[in-house]
């Protein structure tokens, strides 16, 4: 490939990241094997991720690095790729439940990735409770966000179990020439001679934005969050480098209801979930807070950016969590009305505020910048910026197989960051919202328990709504504290004769399913 250079925000994913703040993110996906035509081996699996490697650029380019660090890494093939490096092979322990793997996982979360590499490892994980096995991925935040990590499973998965051999296309030639420090420096000067000029530019842009959000605050008070507002909790740390790691499962199809009896929409319920989950939480450590709490919302704005070349196409808005509150419908209700303010300030600073700011991040400063703030443990001594990270991703509505294994359910894992040590990331995939939960081990000691009341406060919802919960299942057992209408399976296997129909794909394609 052409060297690329990276964007001013892909990069500054790297130049957060410290010893004790990993910036990458990650997956757990769980497969029936019972699928497989003539039978599961880990060899399958490994070629089949071998033959699709080629098709994405980005499991096989590394960083350079410009010398002095003058301007931002760029993307080069690696001429060095080995798949084992990145590939690998393990169990889990007995019973190889999901507890088990949600400690593995965090054990996998809690190293960060070379840098002299592809920034991406897998796990094959084999051992599972009922003979089932699972994929745990990681990729750097440099190199993808919510959105482009959903597509990219639809590199490695199929449609059908036994899917048809592709047309040759052959391999993909790595370009084995890596730019000279030369050439390197004289591209990072000729760019930083615009900065003053575009630097001038974003300033009164910035000026503007402002003064809308301004506006907005005006015509509706109080509605979204500030920064540096949120109350400080036991969340609220500075974070060190082992993770833990929970999940939860709940009915979108129950979202949906109290959604429509609420006049809301389903990200605002999700939130609303998270809440009752964090007042839970809160409340039995005797610490909840009269101030409601805050997460930062990811925001996607790939359609409005969508010549911009880079990984990260996302914006972030400040949305309240009002804990505080007893009733379940009125925390809905208000993060209803606080999610539109937050939505109205958002187009008023504007999609790509975000995305030319950080343009302009010097890399020396701003990677100094946060080791001193972590070292220092800055997080400590200020108000949080805000109390959580809760992302939402939108999955695929039909099955999906990797190497001829049903995909049963995928939990995504997004960073935990200094001062919010922990992270709630959500995915839906075939009418279940999955959850996966990453905090700062030390921070958040009892996260099985926030996973527990994921799924209670939604059940709380629907009864404060008088609505009744549909009865649905997920072919995991995640453990106690589920809600009695799941049918949480413990062998739900998947014969070949219950799939030899195929799903309905019709429309479909095996590189877009977000």
């Amino acid at each position: 490939m052409t060297p690329e250079r990276l964007t001013g925000l892909d990069a500054s994913f790297l130049y957060m990241e410290t010893p004790t703040l990993h910036m990458h993110v990650a997956i757990v996906a769980v497969f029936d094997p019972a699928t497989v035509p003539g039978g599961y081996s880990f060899r399958r699996i490994r070629q089949r991720i071998v033959d699709r490697i080629p098709l994405v650029p980005v499991f096989q380019r590394r960083l350079v690095e410009v010398p002095l660090r003058l301007g931002h890494p760029v993307w080069v093939d690696d001429p060095e790729f080995d798949i084992d490096n990145h590939l690998r092979r393990a169990a889990l322990p007995s019973p190889g439940g999901m507890r088990e793997l949600a400690d593995f996982t965090a054990d996998v979360a809690s190293r960060q990735l070379h840098r002299d590499r592809p920034l991406w490892e897998m796990w094959v994980v084999e051992a599972l409770e009922d003979g089932k096995i699972a994929l745990v991925a990681k990729m750097h935040h440099s190199t993808i966000d919510g959105v482009s990590g959903a597509e990219l499973l639809g590199v490695l998965f199929d449609l059908v179990p036994d899917p048809p051999e592709p047309a040759h296309r052959g391999e993909r030639q790595l370009d084995m020439r890596v730019p000279s420090p030369f050439e390197l420096v004289t591209y990072a000067v000729v760019a930083n001679l615009l900065r003053p000029i575009d630097v001038g530019r974003m300033a009164w842009r910035t000026t503007q934005a402002l003064a809308g959000i301004r506006r907005v605050r005006q015509r509706a008070p109080g509605k979204a969050a500030f920064p540096l507002s949120a109350p400080r909790t036991s969340i609220n740390v500075s974070v060190h480098a082992r993770r833990r790691v929970a999940f939860a499962a709940a009915n979108l199809a129950d979202v949906k209801k109290v959604k429509h009896a609420m006049g809301t929409t389903v990200n605002d319920v999700i939130l609303a979930m998270c809440t009752g989950a964090l007042r839970t939480y809160l409340l039995a450590g005797d610490e909840l807070p009269e101030a409601p709490l805050v997460a930062v919302v990811p925001v996607s704005v790939t359609p409005e950016m969508a010549d911009l070349k880079g990984a990260n196409k996302v914006s972030a808005m400040f949305v309240q969590l009002p804990s505080q509150l007893d009733d379940p419908l009125e925390r809905l209700r208000a993060i209803h009305e606080g999610t539109k303010g937050a939505k109205e300030e958002h187009q008023a600073l504007g999609a790509n505020m975000l995305q030319n700011w950080a343009e302009h991040a010097t890399p020396n400063v701003f990677a100094t910048a946060a080791r001193f703030y972590t070292s220092m443990k800055l997080a400590d001594r200020h108000r949080p910026v805000a109390n959580l990270v809760i992302s939402n991703v939108p999955g695929p509505d039909f099955p999906l197989y990797m190497g001829g294994s049903q995909l049963l359910a995928m939990f995504p894992l997004g960073p935990v960051m200094d001062g919010m040590g922990l992270n709630l990331t959500i995915m839906s995939y075939r009418d279940v919202l999955y959850w996966g939960l990453a905090s700062d081990a030390r921070a958040v000691p009892r996260l099985w328990d926030i996973a527990a009341a994921i799924p209670a406060t939604l059940t709380e919802l629907l009864d404060a709504a008088g609505l009744e919960p549909d009865s649905f299942e997920v072919p995991l057992h995640l453990g106690p504290g589920m809600p009695p209408h799941a049918k949480w399976a413990r062998s739900a296997r998947v014969s070949r004769a219950d799939v030899a129909g195929g799903a309905d794909v019709a429309g479909m394609n095996d590189t877009a399913i977000a």
